[in-house]
């Protein structure tokens, strides 16, 4: 069996635990775009093994489609009116990664935060939806899971496990600064040889550079915030009615399944509820459709460029375009260029444009 399938196998056993050997019942709090694409082969696999999976949703959904996902369960937990709206800033936030300066650690960070922010005002009105929703809260109650799968970048699946008294499980890639990983996993990441995520510093330190590591352990431990905590504490402990805060319930987690390998992190302490599943939703390549397949072919040994920016940039205007187009058109290469719009008229000859890329299948054929 493989190995990056022995964290799946941990959850399945912890949710079959409660059950008393039987299949269980598993309770997702998901997050969109590339970190449902995740979780989702997880839930995939567990309902082949017999658990049944209630993924909690708002509605409009814009990733998941619970009319295809027949396997899995959906469950609206938004009594929002603005949830159309909801959506749109969500679209809104991602589009506006590109418009985030790099010029300096500083400065991109600095927006980063005021991004995350504004995206964490958007999930805690969505949490806020959930955990009053009484007709839910009773529904969710009477369901009687066994365990919360949920993704730490976005809160509230804590709350929930913490409200129907059962454990919780965490799927991350990494938080800015390794804060939810530090200050709520208790993950070990000594700075003196662990360099902070994003800082471009490797294990392989001179003594400036450690400085400079410590500087930025300094700068997300009282500069930086992932989220307005005042926020979330205030609703976290008006939920549970006692003085708590969202970075302890956080740390009650039962097991962090990261979303990476062990051997492309720099070394460090590694604890026993911790579980590398980098490459779970990677699938073996199928073929690609012949005028694809002609296309990529035709390369010779310049290759091909694959261009994409992602699902939701949609918004491009007809100059920008133009000016990618034309770059495009000065490579040697042949382009294959995920795009939905009107055709350019710099498109050079070796570029092809298309709505869907199958990516996976272009990089492993």
């Amino acid at each position: 069996m493989s190995m990056k399938w022995t964290s799946v196998l941990l959850l399945i056993q912890l949710s079959c635990y409660f059950s008393s050997g039987n299949c269980g019942k598993v309770l997702v709090w998901p997050t969109e775009f590339s970190h449902w694409m995740n979780i989702k082969t997880i839930l995939y696999e567990l309902v082949q093994r017999g658990h049944e999976v209630t993924v909690l949703a708002y509605s409009p959904s814009f990733l998941f489609d619970s009319n295809n996902s027949s396997t899995l369960k959906f469950e609206v937990c938004s009594t929002s009116s603005a949830e159309t709206e909801f959506v749109d800033n969500v679209i809104h936030l991602v589009e506006r990664q590109s418009e985030i300066p790099k010029d300096t650690f500083w400065s991109y960070f600095s927006k980063l935060q005021e991004m995350t922010w504004a995206y964490g005002d958007l999930i805690i009105t969505f949490c806020k939806d959930a955990v009053s929703n009484k007709k839910l809260m009773t529904k969710l109650q009477e369901s009687r899971f066994d365990v919360v799968l949920a993704d730490a970048i976005s809160p509230c699946g804590e709350l929930l496990a913490e409200l129907l008294k059962i454990p919780f499980v965490y799927s991350l890639r990494f938080s800015p600064g390794y804060i939810l990983e530090k200050y709520c996993g208790g993950f070990l990441l000594p700075p003196s040889y662990a360099p902070v995520v994003m800082s471009e510093l490797s294990d392989q330190m001179t003594f400036m550079e450690r400085v400079k590591n410590m500087i930025y352990v300094l700068y997300f431990r009282f500069w930086f915030q992932l989220f307005d905590m005042k926020k979330w504490d205030q609703l976290y402990s008006e939920v549970l009615g006692r003085p708590t805060t969202l970075f302890e319930i956080m740390g009650k987690a039962e097991i962090w399944l990261i979303r990476n390998y062990w051997d492309f992190q720099f070394p460090h302490p590694h604890l026993p509820n911790v579980e590398f599943v980098g490459g779970l939703h990677c699938k073996p390549a199928k073929p690609l459709p012949k005028e694809m397949e002609d296309f990529v072919q035709s390369s010779g040994e310049n290759g091909v460029v694959v261009f994409s920016l992602g699902s939701m940039i949609s918004n491009m205007t007809e100059e920008r375009a133009n000016v990618i187009a034309s770059a495009l058109a000065k490579v040697p290469q042949k382009v294959l260029w995920r795009f939905d719009g009107n055709k350019p008229d710099t498109l050079g000859h070796n570029t092809r444009l298309y709505k869907w890329i199958p990516q996976n299948d272009l990089l492993d054929n």
